[in-house]
């Protein structure tokens, strides 16, 4: 029987790490990794992850130039605003049918996903929006008008001002 001898180890060779070590290892690398995640995820709680939306109510002044029947559009609002001789009115530009927004025309408003159209009061002329836009809140605070967005009144509902 011969003998194979193992070839002699070098002092700068690292020393071998056994099998059940490495897999401890790697269970403690694990472990550390999800609790440093888990922290990391607890540090995001106290701030708020829903997206601050603006207020249903604001504020709006007509200009004098406005002329009666023509829908005054606020920026960054899904809201017309109207006046005449009776009074003033706002109407929601939110389609009826799939919510799409309305643009304005001269002759009331369109919606550009699916082709209905609205006399300028809200009424449909042409479906398929099953009903007509809504009409919201209206008061007035000295010159300025304030409109509530999540408030329905009945078609017809002016205020004077």
């Amino acid at each position: 029987m011969t003998t194979v001898s193992k070839p002699a180890r070098s002092r700068l060779d690292p020393e071998p790490i056994p099998r059940r070590d490495m897999l401890g290892l790697a269970a403690l690398w694990a472990a550390g990794s999800a609790l440093v995640l888990a922290v990391l995820g607890m540090a995001r709680l106290p701030k708020a992850a829903v997206v601050s939306s603006p207020s249903k109510r604001f504020t709006v002044m007509l200009p004098d130039s406005l002329q009666p029947g023509q829908a005054f559009l606020p920026s960054g609002r899904s809201v017309a605003v109207f006046r005449d001789q009776e009074g003033t009115w706002a109407v929601s530009t939110i389609c009826t049918h799939l919510g799409c927004i309305v643009r304005s025309t001269p002759a009331g408003f369109e919606c550009p996903c699916h082709g209905s159209s609205f006399a300028p009061d809200g009424t449909v002329v042409r479906g398929p929006a099953p009903r007509a836009l809504s009409w919201l809140k209206v008061s007035a605070a000295g010159e300025k008008l304030v409109i509530d967005e999540g408030t329905v009144v009945p078609p017809g509902t002016k205020v004077q001002v």
